[in-house]
C-alpha cells in the first residue's frame, strides 16, 4: 500500500516552504518516526517524519522546490512490511511520543562528554552531509563552539584543518596557520539561491520602507549606573540564576516604563484606526546564521530581570540550535535590537511591521563628556529609535527616547513604575 507524504500545517500565516534537504533517498527503508525531509519556511525549519514503515519509493518534490500546505512531496510503500507488525508500531508510537522521544534523544546527546563536537547549525549539517563530511571533524567558531556554515565551507576549501580552533597560539608560525585565498576554486562569481527566511526579510524590509513614514531620532545615554549595578550584583546574580546580568533587560524594563507614558508607540495602524495595545510583548532581535529573527518576550512587564535574561539566553540558544518555534516569533508590540554586540556605534533600525517603533542599541564606549562643568570619562551609548511618523509625532518620539534615557541613567526610578 502506498502512503503519501504531504506538507503539514506550517503555522500561523505560513503557507509555503522550500524543500531544504532530503534525509532519505528513493529506495531507502524507513521506520515510523524517521525524519524524511527538512522544510525551510520564512520563520523556522520544519522536519517531516514518516507516519508508517516501508520503502521510500518516490520523491515528488526535489530539493530547492517550493511547496505548499497539503502538497504531496513523496510516496512510501508499506506493502514490504508485515501488516500486523506495521500496525503494532503505528499504534505503539503516536505523533506525540515521537516528538517527545526526539526531544529526549537530543537532550541525552547534549549530555554526552563529546557532544560538544557534534554541535552544528542546521545549515552547517546540511552542507556537511551533501559533501560527505562529518561535522565532528570541523572546529566551530559559533555560539558555544557551534559549527556554522562558514566553518564547514572554510574546512572544505582547505582553509581550516580538523579541530583547528580560530584562535592564536596553535600550529606553526606562532599559531598562525597559512591560509589559501578564500575564493580559490570558486571563480569570480557564485550564484546562491536565497533561503526562505532571507527572502522574507528582504520583502518585509522593502514593505516597511514603502508602507511606513519612517523617521529616526537619536540620543546618547550614560551607562555608568547600569554598569555599576551589574558589577555590584554580577556574582550574586550569576550564583543564583546561573546567567549573567545583561544590558538588554534594563532596556526592556525602561522601554515598558516609557511605553506606559507614551502608549501610541505600542500601538499599530489597522486601516483607518489606531489599535492601542495595553500589554507589552517585547521583541528582541537576534542575529542568526540564516538571517535576523525576533523572538518575543510575552507579557514582559510581568517578568523580572532574571526572567528576561534567562528568556533571552534561551532564545539565543534555540536560534543557534535551529529550534525556535513559530510561537516564539509570533506577534510583538515593540522591538529592541542591539547592534552593539557586533561593534556598531550608530545605525538606523528598520521597523518591524505592524509595529510602529523600534529601539536600536549600540556599542558602549568610554568617551569624554561634560558634567557639571567638568570633563569626565563615562561609558556612553548612542541609541536610535525609528518610528512611524503616520501616527507618532516627532515630539512624543523624542520625549519617549528621553524617558528611556532617564530610566537607564537612574535605574532606581524604574522601581517607582
Amino acid at each position: 500500500m502506498k502512503n503519501t507524504i504531504v506538507v503539514p500545517a506550517l503555522g500561523e500565516s505560513v503557507v509555503e516552504a522550500r524543500i531544504a534537504h532530503w534525509l532519505k533517498k528513493e529506495g531507502d527503508k524507513v521506520e515510523i518516526g524517521d525524519i524524511l525531509v527538512e522544510l525551510e519556511t520564512e520563520k523556522v525549519n520544519v522536519e517531516v517524519a514518516a507516519q508508517g514503515a516501508g520503502v521510500l519509493t518516490k520523491i515528488v518534490a526535489p530539493e530547492e522546490a517550493t511547496v505548499h500546505i497539503g502538497d504531496v512531496i513523496a510516496e512510501v510503500d508499506s506493502s514490504t512490511q508485515p501488516a500486523a507488525a506495521a500496525r503494532e508500531k503505528e499504534e505503539a508510537l503516536s505523533q506525540e511520543s515521537r516528538i517527545e522521544s526526539g526531544r529526549e534523544s537530543i537532550e541525552a546527546a547534549e549530555k554526552e562528554p563529546d557532544a560538544g563536537k557534534e554541535k552544528a547549525t542546521p545549515v552547517a549539517k546540511r552542507v556537511a552531509a551533501v559533501s560527505g563530511l562529518k561535522v565532528s571533524q570541523v572546529a566551530g567558531s559559533g555560539f558555544g563552539g557551534r559549527v556554522t556554515k562558514h566553518d564547514v565551507e572554510e574546512y572544505l576549501a582547505g582553509n581550516r584543518l580538523p579541530e583547528q580552533a580560530a584562535s592564536p597560539g596553535r600550529g606553526p608560525e606562532n599559531g598562525r596557520q597559512s591560509r589559501q585565498p578564500a575564493l580559490e576554486g570558486k571563480g569570480r562569481e557564485e550564484r546562491v539561491k536565497m533561503s526562505m527566511r532571507r527572502k522574507t526579510i528582504a520583502r518585509r524590509m522593502v514593505e516597511a520602507q514603502q508602507a511606513a513614514a519612517m523617521l529616526t531620532t537619536f540620543n546618547e545615554i550614560d551607562m555608568s549606573r547600569v554598569m555599576e549595578l551589574r558589577r555590584k550584583y554580577e556574582d550574586q546574580f550569576k550564583q543564583k540564576y546561573g546567567i549573567n546580568l545583561g544590558i538588554v533587560s534594563f532596556f526592556v524594563k525602561a522601554v515598558i516604563a516609557a511605553l506606559r507614558e507614551f502608549p501610541r508607540l505600542n500601538a499599530q495602524i489597522d486601516g483607518d484606526d489606531i489599535l492601542y495595545k495595553y500589554y507589552y510583548d517585547i521583541g528582541v532581535a537576534i542575529g542568526a546564521e540564516e538571517g535576523l529573527v525576533v523572538p518575543v518576550l510575552r507579557n514582559a512587564d510581568r517578568m523580572t530581570f532574571a526572567e528576561i535574561d534567562m528568556a533571552i539566553k534561551e532564545f539565543v540558544d534555540k536560534s543557534a540550535n535551529g529550534t525556535l518555534t513559530l510561537d516564539d516569533l509570533r506577534g510583538g508590540t515593540f522591538t529592541i535590537t542591539n547592534g552593539g554586540v557586533f561593534g556598531s556605534m550608530m545605525s538606523t533600525p528598520i521597523l518591524n511591521p505592524p509595529q510602529v517603533a523600534i529601539l536600536g542599541l549600540h556599542k558602549i564606549s568610554e568617551r569624554p563628556v561634560v558634567q557639571n562643568g567638568q570633563i569626565v570619562v563615562r561609558p556612553m551609548m548612542y541609541v536610535a529609535m525609528t518610528y512611524d511618523h503616520r501616527i507618532v509625532d516627532g515630539r512624543e518620539s523624542v520625549q519617549f527616547l528621553v524617558k528611556v534615557k532617564e530610566f537607564i541613567e537612574d535605574p532606581a526610578a524604574m522601581l517607582l513604575e
